[in-house]
């Protein structure tokens, strides 16, 4: 019995070693992209954009919407889940689970959260204007970043 405890007390620290291990950073910029139409966008829902970030983090980035459903309470708006990728500018590529909520009537506003996962963790809250007249996109973030 004492042999089984002291493997369950390893077995309980090794996630938080691994997590420690992490060096996580606060993260606040800004963003700005344009539609991106077939055949470079592959959404099944036909809502890509491209850009570039910069502040806490500075690159380029892609979203590819995945799914959209629309709201009953409000016509206009939609809940969406997507695909982000943000190409660092040391090279490193990061990607995340988009899920928001978008406005596609004249108002165009948007909130989202990305979760990203794999080597680099981390969340980020976006907030923006769609202008569908335009095709662009833009608006800023916060959040937190964790690095092996």
């Amino acid at each position: 019995m004492r042999n089984f405890a002291l493997v369950a007390l390893i077995a309980l620290a090794l996630p938080a070693a691994a997590a420690a291990d992490q060096t996580c950073k606060p993260v606040v910029g800004h963003f700005e992209a344009s539609l991106v139409f077939p055949p470079e966008c592959t959404s099944p829902v036909g809502l890509c954009t491209a850009g570039r970030v910069w502040g806490g983090l500075q690159g380029t980035y892609a979203f590819t919407m995945t799914s959209i459903q629309n709201s009953v309470a409000v016509p206009s708006i939609s809940f969406f889940t997507g695909d982000s990728e943000v190409t660092l500018k040391n090279g490193s590529v990061v990607h995340g689970t988009d899920t928001g909520s978008i406005d596609l009537g004249p108002d165009g506003g948007f909130a989202s959260l990305i979760t990203f996962s794999g080597g680099t963790t981390g969340q980020i809250r976006l907030r923006g204007q769609l202008d569908l007249a335009e095709g662009t996109t833009s608006g800023d973030y916060i959040g937190t970043i964790c690095t092996p």
